[in-house]
């Protein structure tokens, strides 16, 4: 590596601290999420290689960046998803490396993942409803391999877990105190997120004040929480007594459309095909896998990072431009 691990910070136009690095494997998915993949989505392939991988963890790590989430697509479809773990864990200045998945193969991979050094864990599940499931997620979607997957993860002991609901109107609205009672007994915290506009026509979203009344109405008391994690999620603390069963637990909310959480923005993405996304809902974007591939140096690359950051404004344009934005599994969530 010729970019050496420094202590310095990458800010971005508005100043915001840059630490977290949100890297997509592939673009490929074995599932058929309606919100996510709309149904003439191409099936895309592994883009980036291995060292490719490591390469662009250790110049963002030399860049500030302390923690990478792993995504897709489906990370789990690749086949060298546990050296590509334990390549980000061994990066110098790296402390913390994560991992969203729809959960199929986890059952098998929750353990061999953990002892590769993956700290945390998001597992991606709308509904306990098999029915429902294959409505939203396809008919590769199995709800039992999902929750065994689930408890393999619990089992496992991640330092923490977390259940990504995407709420979606007229499918899972009324299960959300049942969601989060699910989470809750497999020591995981239930995430609610507002659907975002990524090949989700003809889906409605469910504002988050919504959803937090609709949690109240399932049996979840709620309570205000300071807890912070890595994103943008904001937390209240919740319980529930419903059917003599004392469960409590923190309870997350992405308000992604209806409670703008850009000013506390921490992130930045690369993209299945290697590109730089400074921003979810943003267009621009750096082709990193070009210029690593045409002989450019880490400090070269750096500074083409540090330069798209200083252009990233001040909030997403998810709303206004729905119709020009990537599908979610083009991106990387």
């Amino acid at each position: 590596m010729e970019f050496p691990v420094t202590d310095r910070e990458l800010l971005d136009g508005q100043a915001r601290r840059i630490d977290y690095l949100r890297l997509s494997l592939t673009d490929r998915c074995n599932f058929q999420c309606s919100y996510c993949t709309p149904p003439e989505e191409h099936r895309g392939r592994d883009r980036l290689v291995r060292a490719e991988l490591a390469r662009i963890v250790a110049i963002f790590a030399g860049l500030g960046i302390r923690r990478v989430r792993l995504t897709g697509g489906e990370p789990t479809l690749r086949p060298d998803l546990l050296d590509i773990v334990r390549d980000a864990r061994a990066t110098p200045g790296i402390e913390q490396v994560a991992l969203t998945t729809n959960g199929h193969s986890l059952a098998t991979l929750a353990a061999p993942l953990r002892q590769a050094g993956l700290t945390r864990l998001n597992v991606s599940l709308d509904t306990l409803d098999a029915e429902r499931l294959h409505r939203i997620a396809g008919r590769a979607a199995s709800l039992g391999r999902i929750v065994a997957g689930l408890e393999a993860a619990h089992r496992a002991g991640f330092e923490a877990t977390k259940l990504n609901v995407v709420v979606v109107r007229g499918e899972n609205e009324g299960e959300l105190g049942a969601l989060t009672r699910f989470a809750w007994r497999l020591g995981a915290t239930p995430r609610f997120i507002e659907l975002m506009p990524f090949g989700a026509a003809g889906r409605q979203p469910v504002p988050t004040t919504e959803v937090k009344a609709l949690l109240a109405v399932q049996g979840i008391d709620l309570e205000d929480d300071p807890t912070r994690g890595w994103g943008p999620a904001r937390h209240m603390r919740g319980t529930s007594t419903e059917g003599g069963e004392a469960l409590s637990g923190l309870v997350g909310f992405i308000g992604a459309m209806t409670e703008n959480f850009c000013a506390e923005c921490n992130r930045v993405r690369v993209s299945a095909d290697g590109a730089l996304r400074a921003c979810l809902g943003g267009r621009d974007r750096v082709p990193l896998a070009e210029l690593l591939r045409g002989g450019a140096s880490d400090a070269e690359i750096a500074d083409r990072i540090r330069a798209a950051l200083r252009m990233k404004g001040d909030r997403h344009h998810m709303a206004e431009d729905a119709g020009t934005l990537l599908p979610m599994v083009g991106t990387g969530g």
